[in-house]
């Protein structure tokens, strides 16, 4: 009778085999700096506030919603589809008075593009990517 061989196994493979799945967070790794999604959303949101210190640009408001599609209610005025919303990191007035609807992106995602597209559509508004 033949007795199975015993493998070894590294330290590295252990922990890849026994890896628990991600829970919560950034699926592409950003983190969350005090009120903003990612460093690169804080630090952009710093130098608009020096910005409108400055008086280059006024009016700064962050996470602003715009609806893109309102929701869907049948006859009785039950929801069959929730509202799709686009919700904006920046807007602002700039110096030649312009409204300026900003996003910080790192990763474009399908949503993303896809939402950015009925932002040109339903609202005129062509969005700013930094």
């Amino acid at each position: 009778m033949t007795t199975p061989s015993k493998q070894s196994i590294t330290i590295q493979e252990l922990r890849a085999l026994t890896r628990q799945p991600r829970r919560g967070g950034n699926k592409y790794g950003a983190k969350r700096v005090g009120d903003n999604a990612s460093r690169k959303e804080h630090n952009r949101a710093a130098q608009l506030l020096m910005m409108q210190r400055a008086d280059i640009i006024s009016d700064l408001r962050q996470q602003v919603k715009f609806n893109l599609i309102p929701p869907q209610r049948d006859h009785a005025g039950t929801l069959i589809e929730r509202a799709c919303d686009y919700i904006a990191d920046f807007v602002y007035t700039d110096d030649k008075g312009n409204v300026v609807v900003e996003d910080t992106k790192g990763f474009r995602t399908r949503d993303y593009i896809i939402k950015r597209k009925l932002m040109l559509f339903v609202h005129g508004i062509r969005l700013k990517e930094t």
